[in-house]
């Protein structure tokens, strides 16, 4: 039966894929990110499944956790389609989540990675996402939390863009869910959860996106290096963190 199924990419196979040149430092909120929605995703997929990626514009994280697996991105920018992972089994859609160009009951597994907080009519985007997943298949979600600021230490507001200016860069047109409201959009508690960037961890990710100059941002890398990569090492899915990973079973 084994040889049946397509596993969940090994954990540190699917983290050495981060996008970001400095995955320990100007990257370790993505790497932490991936960690966590390692930890809510099955552990396999059946031979014949399929996987669909909402709004996965070019970052290929399904494909990354499903090697092997069939993966439609789905994203409403079509310059993104030349932008996928290789393989013969990934594909490009460009299309709307409030609308999906699918049928009823087609995939194994959908995702919404950061991307409910960017739509307006959030509850047709879960809707449809329900209703293309098939019985027992999982709808994997990550958030920032409603209460997501930045920067987290004062210290960096000389030296940081303004949250809304951020916010605007990104899309945003709400800063993120706290897990009752989002089990209310989907109709049940999630079944599993696991958050993500913690309260010593976002001392680098607000490095990451300050201003600050390349020699200070090494510097303040460095001095704060033990305590941040003791708290990346020591963090469990139930801890405190300002975003979450979350599954849901249809």
């Amino acid at each position: 039966m084994a040889d049946l199924m397509i596993p969940r990419a090994k954990l540190r196979s699917f983290l050495s894929g981060n996008p970001f040149s400095n995955g320990w430092t100007d990257g370790l909120f993505y790497r932490e990110k991936m960690r966590a929605i390692h930890r809510v995703a099955p552990p396999s997929l059946g031979r014949n499944d399929a996987v669909l990626e909402i709004g996965g514009g070019r970052s290929g994280l399904a494909a990354m956790l499903y090697p092997g697996a069939e993966v439609v991105t789905l994203d409403l920018d079509p310059d993104h389609a030349a932008h996928q992972p290789e393989g013969g089994r990934s594909r490009f859609v460009c299309g709307d989540a409030r609308a999906l160009p699918f049928a009823d009951d087609s995939f194994a597994v959908v995702t919404l990675f950061d991307v409910l907080e960017h739509i307006e009519e959030h509850e047709l985007a879960v809707a449809e996402a329900l209703r293309v997943t098939r019985p027992g298949g999982a709808i994997l979600v990550s958030t920032p939390a409603a209460d997501w600021h930045y920067p987290v230490y004062g210290i960096f507001k000389a030296h940081a863009p303004h949250e809304r200016e951020l916010m605007d860069e990104w899309g945003h047109v709400r800063r993120g869910y706290e897990v009752e409201q989002l089990s209310r959009m989907f109709g049940r508690a999630p079944v599993a959860t696991a958050t993500f960037i913690n309260p010593v961890t976002s001392f680098y990710h607000d490095i990451a996106f300050s201003r600050l100059r390349p020699r200070m941002r090494k510097l303040l890398y460095a001095v704060a290096a033990p305590a941040v990569l003791g708290a990346y090492l020591l963090h469990r899915p139930g801890n405190r963190g300002t975003e979450t990973a979350l599954a849901w079973r249809k």
